[in-house]
Formats: C-alpha cells, structure tokens, sequence
C-alpha cells in the first residue's frame, strides 16, 4: 500500500515542476513578445517609474539600476526602486509595465496596503522556514523520526502562506500599474492591452509557485504516511 503512496507523492512532485515550467514559459514567451514593441513616446522604464513616483507624491523614492534580468524590485526598508538594466534603459512595452508594477509596490507601501504590511510582518519567519523545514524532513526521513519531518511540513505551509498573501500584493501592485499608465497617457489603448497581456503573464508565475508548494507539500506528507505504514 505504501508503495502507491510514493507514487502518488512523485507524480505531484512531478506534476508541480511541469506546472512551474510551463508558467515560466509562458511569461518568458510574453517577455520576449513585448520587449520587442517600443512604447509610441520613446520613455524609458526609468522615465516611467519616475513620473509615476512623482505624480504620486513620492518624490523621496529613488529609481535605481540593478545587475541581471527580471531582478526589478521596490525595496520598502530603503525606500527604492531597482530596475534591471533593459528595463532602466529600455522603451519597450515590458519596460514601461515592470517599471510601473514596481512603483506599485511603492505605492502600497505608501498607503499601508494591508497585505503588503502583513508579507513584511511574516517574512523573518519565512525566511527561517526556508532555511530549516527542508533541513528537517530530510533529516527525519534520514533517521525515521518522522515528527521532526512533520515540524518539517509545518515550516513549509508557512511558505505556502507567504506566497498566498503574495497573490493579492501582486494583483493589486499590477491594477495600479495599468491604472498608473492610463491616467498619465503613458500608453495608448493598444499598449494598455499589451501591458495587461504582459502584467497577467507574470502574474501567473507567482500563482504556479504557490501550486507547486501545495503539491510539494502533499508529496512530503504521502511520503510520511507511506512510511507510517511501513511500522
């Protein structure tokens, strides 16, 4: 009977790695799709995430750049906004949508968005979920001491919950976006359209991460009650 356990728990994990690939996927085809389509006034992502900051009164947010690609990102602690390289300096479609996303989050931070204030609160313990709850179901599996790979399981639905509240942190930064690249004529309506395109798309990575969790999870969790079988 355990045996149909360990299958059942590789057939999600496997299951998961498909869902995480075709979602890269997709967004990696939207990337390129949208990198190639240079927004009708020439801004760069820079230009965009600075009049969007200041129209929106923060004036004090830095625009910085930063190595490597998809690194973008609004740092809450030091008050700036990373752009990677092609999206600084690049006049694209994603440029002007990533740019815009991430001044999202500046956004949200400025108005005490709840769901961002409640990520930042829980991180210090994701972070030490991360670093233990595989750590310790190895080592339960390894010794047969199958609580601590339950405690194990624990530390890994509080990643799980992490990326849930990530879901609405994500969604909301991207309708501001839009909302952000309409008022201030930013875009035209075509380039609205592929904006959507492109913001949705990388939505979706952070909703296949959270279904390969779930499903990394139940493995680890077949795996345990295959095992309690065994004795």
């Amino acid at each position: 009977m355990y045996y149909g356990y360990d299958l059942l728990g590789y057939g999600l994990m496997i299951l998961g790695t498909v869902v995480t690939l075709v979602a890269q996927f997709f967004v990696n085809s939207r990337y390129q799709q949208y990198s190639k389509k240079k927004n009708s006034k020439g801004l760069t992502g820079q230009e965009v995430a600075r009049m969007t900051l200041d129209q929106n009164g923060l004036h004090d947010i830095y625009v910085t750049e930063v190595k490597g690609t998809l690194t973008d990102h609004y740092d809450p602690n030091r008050k700036v906004v990373r752009l990677s390289s092609d999206i600084f300096h690049g006049t694209s479609i994603v440029a002007c949508s990533v740019a815009a996303h991430e001044v999202g989050h500046a956004i949200q931070d400025k108005e005490g968005y709840f769901f961002i204030k409640l990520r930042g609160f829980i991180f210090p313990l994701v972070s030490f979920a991360s670093k233990f709850g595989y750590l310790a179901i190895m080592i339960g599996f390894l010794f047969r001491f199958l609580d601590l790979a339950w405690l194990g399981i624990a530390l890994l639905l509080v990643i799980l919950v992490f990326q849930l509240i990530t879901l609405p942190v994500e969604f909301n930064a991207s309708k501001r976006a839009l909302n952000q690249l309409m008022n201030l004529k930013i875009l035209d309506s075509n380039e609205i359209v592929d904006s959507r395109d492109m913001l949705k798309a990388a939505a979706m990575t952070y909703v296949a991460g959270l279904a390969a969790t779930l499903l990394e999870i139940l493995h680890f969790v077949l795996m345990i009650v295959g095992r309690d079988d065994r004795n």
